[in-house]
């Protein structure tokens, strides 16, 4: 079980890179989409031909990252997993994601499945029905110039999933002197070109009945309702100490699960591809299969990230003992900063997630009826972080028909709520909060130091370097592998301004910093000679 947690805790890591990329784009897509919109700038700027040209541009860019994101799934997945060498792992993947569709092409073409076979006009001229022709044609897709099954994301998954567990087998091949040239990290691609293509030949067997198992239980999603937000909401924040929220939400961004549209008989699926398209092709899309996508993105989120955590914040700062309210106040202001801009909201949430299941749930039940109350008042607010960002380009900039001011109706609701509820909860059931510990485990003050001497003491809380086997980070947590966790002090780790310790399993352990978690984990590299 921990072993299958280890892997679960690398492959949430390996969703990074990715998923960083997604929250950069769409911000560039919504704000070229505003900048388009004469209702937003006026007519005279939406006639200038060259700023239109440049904003069209950025959107033709914007675009093209999205179109492309099965590629860039399965790279990630194959450096964020490869043991070793990850360069070779991402080449790799690339080779393995073509191969994998060109085997289930060439599949498809030898059961009489082309291109031009599978089109609507094809299909109705043997006797199919309208309807049915384009539910059929949108199950295919060309990618990179490939005709192939439209598996979204989960294509490049497994295709990045298949290359990393051949990379990490054979990246230390030893081949017989004649042909030892092609031994090692030369020998990945190769068997890579070998087994990608028979894999492909096998989904292309089985994928229809995968597909049709997503579509169901986005149709049961679907049918579900509000209430159906409501479980969607509350599941993705008790997944967070796991980092699985990240599975969750990819497979809401990019399978059926969350929507279907079918337009000029091609069908969008995914809840995040289908609100991109909206920016990318103005008018293709009605507003209520917009609406339909978004109920899984960042409208659900604004309430809780820009109003409802700050208040826990002030709630936990207030409740702190006198002689530690100062060190609190440091630690709550950058939480709350990061949480009202940009959504990320882990180094508030990991100061009471752990210490009380109380909080815990009550903060995942509230998160589970913004999506739900969102969805009832038929807002239309995409992306995914959730921040003031979001709620400025895809909501106040997109227009009445987002219906923006209901989320700040309800984070103004939901400011006191969480305060007063984080407060009554805190001294009612005298919680551990920051600022409230034990006495014989409260900390001293802490004293400033250079970025080079909280990375050697982080060094010292991980068990020393020759305790760390891998140094990584996503959005807020510095990720490690070390080989033995008996080695790692807690305490040392939290005095270098951690705001919280995950062991994920064995070997895995998360350190909650925050945004500035990058430079972090530059500097620990830098300090312990690898590259960064």
């Amino acid at each position: 079980m921990k072993e299958l947690a280890s892997k679960i805790h690398g492959f949430g890591k390996a969703l990074m890179m990715p998923i960083s990329v997604i929250a950069a784009a769409g911000i560039f897509l919504g704000l070229a989409a505003a900048m388009q919109n004469p209702a937003v700038t006026g007519e005279a700027f939406a006639n200038l031909h060259y700023p239109q040209l440049v904003i069209g541009f950025i959107r033709q860019v914007a675009g093209a990252v999205f179109a492309n994101l099965p590629l860039f799934f399965a790279v990630a997945s194959a450096i964020g997993l490869a043991k070793a060498e990850k360069p070779t792992a991402a080449f790799a993947a690339v080779i393995g994601f073509i191969a994998m569709h060109v085997g289930i092409s060439a599949s498809l073409a030898a059961q009489g499945l082309t291109a031009a076979a599978t089109t609507v006009q094809a299909l109705t001229a043997h006797g199919m029905s309208r309807n049915d022709a384009l539910v059929y044609s949108a199950e295919f897709i060309p990618m990179l110039g490939i005709f192939t099954y439209n598996m979204s994301v989960l294509g490049g998954v497994i295709a990045g999933l298949v290359t990393v567990a051949l990379h990490n087998r054979f990246y230390t091949q030893v081949l017989p002197t004649a042909i030892s040239f092609f031994s090692g990290r030369r020998f990945v691609p190769i068997v890579t070109v070998v087994v990608l293509p028979l894999v492909g030949l096998g989904l292309s067997f089985v994928w229809p009945t995968i597909g049709a198992g997503i579509a169901w239980v986005g149709q049961l999603i679907g049918k579900s309702g509000q209430y159906g937000m409501f479980i969607y909401g509350f599941a993705e924040r008790l997944l967070i100490p796991t980092g699985l929220h990240h599975i969750l939400n990819e497979t809401v961004r990019f399978t059926p699960i969350g929507g279907m549209v079918t337009v000029d008989s091609q069908t969008i699926v995914g809840a995040l591809n289908i609100f991109n398209t909206a920016l990318t092709h103005p008018g293709l899309l009605d507003d209520q299969a917009v609406r339909d996508a978004t109920r899984f993105l960042a409208q659900g989120k604004i309430p809780v990230m820009m109003f409802g955590l700050p208040g826990a914040a002030l709630a936990m700062y207030h409740c702190a003992r006198p002689e530690h309210k100062k060190r609190v106040k440091a630690l709550m202001m950058a939480g709350m900063l990061a949480s009202f801009t940009t959504g990320i909201t882990e180094p508030l949430e990991f100061c009471f997630i752990f210490v009380s299941p109380v909080l815990y749930l009550f903060h995942a039940a509230l998160s589970g009826l913004s999506f739900m109350l969102m969805d009832v008042m038929r807002v239309m607010i995409g992306n995914v972080q959730g921040g003031a960002i979001d709620l400025v380009v895809f909501g106040m900039l997109g227009g009445a028909k987002t219906h923006w001011w209901y989320p700040v109706m309800l984070g103004v609701l939901y400011f006191p709520l969480y305060y007063y509820g984080f407060r009554l909860v805190i001294t009612r059931m005298r919680v551990e909060t920051p600022g409230r510990e034990a006495e014989e485990v409260e900390e001293p003050a802490r004293k400033a130091v250079s970025a080079g001497e909280r990375a050697e003491n982080i060094i010292t809380g991980l068990g020393g370097q020759p305790n760390i086997a891998d140094v990584d980070c996503c959005f807020t947590r510095l990720r490690v592998r070390v080989r033995d966790m008996r080695l790692v002090i807690d305490r040392t780790l939290m005095l270098t301004g951690a705001s919280g310790v995950k062991r994920v399993s064995d070997n895995d352990i998360q350190v909650i910093y925050g945004p500035q978690v990058e430079k972090i984990a530059q500097d620990v590299k830098t300090t312990l000679g690898v590259g960064t």
